[in-house]
């Protein structure tokens, strides 16, 4: 392949990028949101009848993938809400998993890492890639979501066993994670594969975002600060509004924007 055809490759699938540039920027937008949804989620269940929370999370979740469909290339405030409902509705599906079905969070966290370790194969075995830059198309894109929901689910159940089964508490559950989250940063100065130091972080950074927000949101009887889950809910929303709002006009997270002539 000659070089201005792989350069005119390079922009067009930068163009058709459906997932924003893996900046600080991304990394603090995600934990908040991780920490927005548990603790969301937690207040919708606790304030409305439970069937009702999980249906209009689900309804949420389908509706704001259905918008992140039907762009062509990544905008920055339905990417995050479709995070935001990820990380809404993936509470939830482990809450029920859990609470509902009466399993064990053991058996619910082996049984995500499962879920997720079969996506991953037939992703890879499909696509010969799980790289983020790579999302291009529709059913790479497919991959994506049903991946992020799984770390989601997975790093809910994950962060409810070391705080509950293991009886770490919420705080106790969020340094653990933390340090588990330096392991793909360190890991990367020695040689660690990108692709690999990017999903591990990834799911590392649900459970200390959901264990921090539960910690600042419980009432100290379980062992949190008490600020309530509704006020916790609304900062946390108020900060990522004003984050995503700040990358939509600088564009911090997109690389290689094109110019107004190529926009499609």
């Amino acid at each position: 392949m000659n070089k201005s055809l792989s350069g005119k490759l390079h922009r067009e699938r930068s163009i058709f990028t459906k997932v924003p540039e893996i900046t600080a920027f991304f990394w603090i937008t995600k934990v908040l949101t991780t920490g927005m949804g548990e603790v969301f989620s937690d207040y919708l269940v606790n304030h409305i009848n439970p069937i009702l929370a999980v249906a209009l999370g689900g309804i949420g979740l389908v509706v704001s993938l259905i918008l992140q469909f039907s762009v062509r290339r990544y905008v920055a405030w339905i990417y995050w809400l479709v995070v935001i409902m990820v990380s809404i509705f993936g509470t939830m599906a482990a809450d029920v998993v859990h609470v509902v079905l009466g399993i064990p969070y053991l058996v619910s966290t082996t049984f995500f890492v499962v879920a997720l370790a079969i996506i991953f194969v037939v992703w890879y075995t499909i696509e010969k890639t799980l790289s983020i830059h790579s999302i291009y198309t529709f059913r790479s894109e497919a991959f994506y979501w049903c991946t992020v929901l799984a770390t989601f689910a997975l790093g809910t159940a994950a962060g409810d066993m070391t705080a509950a089964t293991m009886h770490l508490g919420y705080f106790g559950s969020g340094v653990l994670f933390a340090v588990l989250l330096a392991i793909p940063a360190l890991g990367y100065l020695f040689g660690l594969n990108k692709i690999v130091a990017f999903w591990f972080a990834y799911i590392m950074t649900r459970p200390v975002g959901a264990s921090f927000s539960d910690w600042i949101s419980v009432p100290h009887s379980r062992g949190g600060i008490g600020l309530g889950e509704g006020p916790v809910s609304l900062c946390l929303t108020i900060i990522i509004v004003v984050l995503v709002g700040y990358l939509t006009i600088t564009h911090k997270d997109v690389k290689d924007e094109p110019a107004p002539s190529q926009t499609l």
